[in-house]
């Protein structure tokens, strides 16, 4: 029984992994995606918006397809279709290609990012402890990889096609392989129950209470606002951190692009750990401190009085914000242990979200004020997710007023639905 769940975690593992590696390569080597196909600055954006937009869209079709499909089988055919559609925006050349390469990624990712945390929060429950950022760190682990590789196609001056189709090769039998020992939700409470207890529980009582639609949305909505905080501040540091450190603190151009590495490193090396903390300290302690962090690293940058000082705002960012998303996703396991599933895959639609708003948001503030003070704005929405730490107890049962939490078990049983 042990054995399953080590062979279910490392396979999940290294999934995240390939994930990683998969969307670096991708974002990394946008202005050679830019120029291959001939897309101007003005269209630019729309193909970047449209992405998320439909990875949000494959994250509710994920929501409504674990009520009949093991997310296990949504993985393990989401992960080839996005490696395929990689494989696909470099081998084209004209922008319908393009656009269908890229609207393939964007569904497939949807439903890949849904159901990977969905295996993800499952076997953190089987375990018994926390797991969760240690695939994260894995995720970060090859989106580094990936960085990497995108760098030595760039150096070399490789074509999409040869930069990628190498990595494809490799990652997508790896990964169909590995598939073989994904652990669904049912499979891993009843592995935990046996090897606990030596009960028998009812496999279909988790996917019974997700098609009952037992999400209360007042419940997950801390949650969905941690989450969308935490993407605005990261899609902050990816979108705006070079830039930031070339025009804002006069760096060099090749000082500018070491932020985001940094970063990088920083947030796996803080996911590597996390794990740790929030088995000594409890998630609440966990999530409170990389908010801090976070917040704290966001103040350096936007007082930075020169480039190495913002690289150390950079990295107190990479420490802080690195826990909050994993650390969500777990919470919202536990809010909905019944339709975990279907929690997750609402609550993943709000990764997108704050991936949209994020770097508009930040270009916008900059250009009509100062990026200095654009800096603050993301700080203070991080510092908002000290107010909703009681989120992420392990047994969250009050709204923290006296009142008593409605059991997730119980939800859906009135006439409403709610």
């Amino acid at each position: 029984m042990t054995d399953v769940l080590r062979r279910g975690r490392a396979s999940l593992a290294f999934s995240f992994f390939a994930q990683g590696a998969t969307f670096a390569l991708l974002v990394t080597r946008i202005p050679a995606i830019q120029d291959r196909y001939g897309v101007s600055d003005a269209l630019l954006p729309a193909f970047l918006a449209a992405v998320p937009i439909l990875a949000g869209v494959g994250s509710v079709t994920t929501e409504q397809l674990v009520k009949r499909i093991r997310p296990s089988r949504l993985l393990r055919w989401s992960q080839p279709v996005v490696l395929l559609a990689l494989l696909g925006v470099g081998s084209g050349d004209r922008l319908v290609e393009l656009a269908v390469a890229l609207g393939a990624f964007g569904l497939a990712v949807g439903a890949l990012d849904a159901s990977m945390n969905m295996l993800g929060v499952s076997l953190q429950r089987a375990y018994g402890r926390s797991i969760m950022l240690g695939f994260h760190a894995t995720y970060s682990l090859g989106g580094i990889v990936g960085a990497s590789l995108a760098w030595v196609g760039a150096h070399w001056h490789l074509s999409l096609f040869v930069s990628y189709l190498p990595v494809v090769l490799v990652l997508l039998p790896a990964a169909f392989v590995g598939s073989r020992w994904y652990v669904d939700g049912d499979a891993a409470s009843g592995i935990e129950a046996d090897a606990g207890t030596g009960g028998v529980v009812d496999a279909g009582a988790g996917k019974g209470q997700a098609e009952s639609g037992a999400l209360v949305f007042r419940l997950l909505l801390p949650l969905c606002l941690v989450m969308t905080f935490a993407y605005i501040g990261d899609s902050t540091v990816s979108n705006w951190s070079a830039k930031y450190l070339q025009d804002v603190l006069g760096s060099s151009e090749q000082l500018a692009t070491v932020p985001y590495n940094v970063y990088m490193v920083m947030t796996l090396v803080g996911r590597a750990v996390g794990d740790f903390g929030v088995r000594r300290f409890g998630a609440v302690a966990v999530v409170r401190l990389g908010a801090v962090v976070a917040a704290l690293g966001f103040a350096v940058v936007a007082v930075a009085p020169g480039a190495w000082v913002g690289m150390l705002g950079f990295t107190l960012l990479g420490l802080g914000l690195c826990v909050l998303v994993p650390q969500t996703f777990a919470a919202a396991g536990r809010l909905f242990p019944g339709a975990s599933d279907a929690a997750i895959a609402r609550l993943n639609i709000f990764n997108y979200v704050g991936f949209l708003i994020g770097s508009p948001l930040v270009g916008a503030l900059g250009d009509a004020w100062n990026y200095r003070g654009a800096m603050l704005v993301p700080m203070v929405l991080v510092l908002a997710t000290l107010g909703y730490a009681r989120s992420f107890a392990p047994e969250p049962d009050r709204y923290g007023d006296g009142h008593e939490r409605p059991r997730t078990a119980d939800v859906g049983r009135g006439s409403n639905g709610l």
